[in-house]
């Protein structure tokens, strides 16, 4: 048995007791460390996440999702830490593999998300242009592109701009210098802002194709319910607002601009 007792596994909740119950039961973290920061949830999550060994901190509101991880974060005192969801199924076995490339890499390590179903979720996103992001959605307008806004895993490792935040990993005094995660976003988009950042302080955004890890994924955005369109286009203005010019038709220039040397992401971003 491995031990992970260099790692911290952070999980913020919000009535996810179900969710608990489907991944996490019977999981064995192989001395890794579990904090879960509970969202002043209305189940048993809070004490279901107990009885799996879970330390658990129980705010008193619902703070969102960002500022409940940097709680977690305030707490960790191992070396690495994961963001992992409570749809998330953890294969603790591969936390070194995860340790050792963000160590050698300066990097923000993610696994390859699957499906339940065990196809390819593409938990790794390239640069959030608004139209690429529109054509995801089923909206192409002209100059969109869905292969680069949804890269193509390669064997190893695939640098991508952002990844998904069910999933995201790294060496704690790393990401706490940077500040952790942006407490601007309640939900939504704190992922796009983490990855960029990352870019902008110099580190790398890398999944990990090597290390499959299962991820439900109930986007709640996907139906007709008000309140997560709600936070979704509050997030979404307020990222827009910080870089503007993804607003913009990405034209071939652009692109190259963002995706070539003449950017701080350099040739690393393969998209």
């Amino acid at each position: 048995m491995r031990n992970n007792a260099d790692w911290t596994l952070i999980t913020v909740t919000y009535n996810n007791a179900q969710e608990l119950r489907n991944w996490w039961a019977g999981v064995d973290t192989q001395g890794a460390k579990w904090i879960v920061v509970d969202n002043n949830s209305t189940d048993d999550t809070a004490d279901f996440a107990a009885s799996l060994g879970a330390e658990i901190i129980r705010l008193s509101q619902n703070v969102g999702f960002s500022r409940a991880n940097n709680v977690g974060l305030g707490r960790t005192r191992t070396k690495y830490v994961a963001f992992i969801n409570p749809d998330v199924s953890l294969d603790a076995a591969s936390l070194q593999l995860l340790g050792s490339i963000a160590s050698e890499r300066d990097a923000v390590v993610c696994p390859q998300l699957v499906n339940p179903d065990g196809t390819t979720q593409a938990n790794g996103r390239g640069i959030p242009f608004l139209w690429d992001k529109l054509s995801h959605r089923g909206i192409v307008l002209p100059g969109s592109s869905l292969p680069d806004y949804l890269p193509s895993t390669v064997p190893g490792q695939t640098f991508v701009a952002w990844a998904m935040g069910a999933a995201v990993c790294g060496e704690t005094n790393r990401i706490r210098s940077a500040g952790g995660w942006d407490e601007r976003y309640f939900l939504y988009y704190e992922d796009h802002a983490f990855g960029l950042n990352a870019w902008e302080r110099g580190q790398e955004v890398i999944v990990v194709s090597d290390v499959l890890w299962t991820h439900a994924w109930k986007r709640e955005t996907k139906g007709l319910r008000l309140r997560p369109w709600l936070r979704e286009i509050a997030s979404a203005s307020r990222f827009y607002s910080v870089y503007p010019h993804l607003l913009l038709p990405p034209t071939p220039d652009r692109r190259r601009k963002w995706q070539g040397t003449d950017h701080k992401f350099g040739k690393k971003v393969h998209l």
